[in-house]
């Protein structure tokens, strides 16, 4: 493992996170009245299109995995269409287990749609930009011996942070401090976000820490 792969992982990693401040400050500047806590749903789409935008651009440019021989016209076409719609039903699916863990069935149904698109944004965005629309490679990838490479290691721990993130930050809805962050779903979707950046820390920073016992194998 050369130690310039993990110095292209931590600045990929560092576009990633300065994406996300970029959502919050640019559009201060042409919105009125914008920010995270008041107009949360707006910031939220822009987060998800800031952070998907850089995602596509980065795995464009840096192209950490071997290009596909399979380079025509119609086979792009068909990848992209692909990944569309593996973005929308990660979106449902993460929609469907909100409700089932407590989230109102039809009171604030945007709200959650809205953080089901956030979280798919943090986990299911990095994964079609590495892997693909290829359930074979996501289930290899977060299987406990079946990453090939440092990215997809990286894409592990910022996928468990992320949902990690999300977890911790539904703690404080229940509690009765009355505060405006406490509002579903704006301390899971604070908790997502810092979750998904210090997993954007952590792995490089990790993978470097323990690049001597880190050996991959080529599929």
């Amino acid at each position: 493992m050369k130690d310039t792969d993990i110095k292209r992982l931590l600045y990929t990693h560092l576009l990633c996170i300065f994406s996300i401040i970029l959502s919050i400050f640019i559009p201060s500047l042409f919105l009125e009245n914008f920010s995270v806590l008041e107009t949360h749903l707006t910031w939220l789409c822009i987060c998800s299109v800031f952070v998907t935008a850089i995602n596509l651009i980065l795995y464009l440019v840096v192209k950490p995995n071997t290009p596909s021989k399979r380079s025509s016209l119609s086979y792009k076409v068909t990848r992209f269409l692909k990944c569309c719609i593996y973005f929308l039903l990660s979106c449902f699916f993460f929609h469907i287990i909100f409700v089932l863990y407590g989230a109102p069935l039809i009171e604030l149904v945007l709200e959650t749609f809205s953080f089901a698109v956030i979280l798919s944004t943090f986990t299911t965005v990095p994964c079609l930009c590495l892997l693909g629309p290829n359930i074979k490679a996501w289930l290899r990838v977060f299987s406990r011996n079946g990453v090939t490479s440092i990215w997809e290691n990286s894409l592990q721990i910022t996928t468990i942070s992320s949902f990690l993130g999300t977890w911790f930050g539904a703690f404080p809805i229940p509690l009765d401090w009355e505060r405006p962050w406490q509002v579903w779903p704006i301390s899971c979707t604070l908790g997502a976000t810092l979750g998904y950046v210090a997993g954007l820390i952590i792995s490089p920073l990790w993978i470097y820490w323990n690049r001597k016992q880190l050996t991959y194998k080529n599929n």
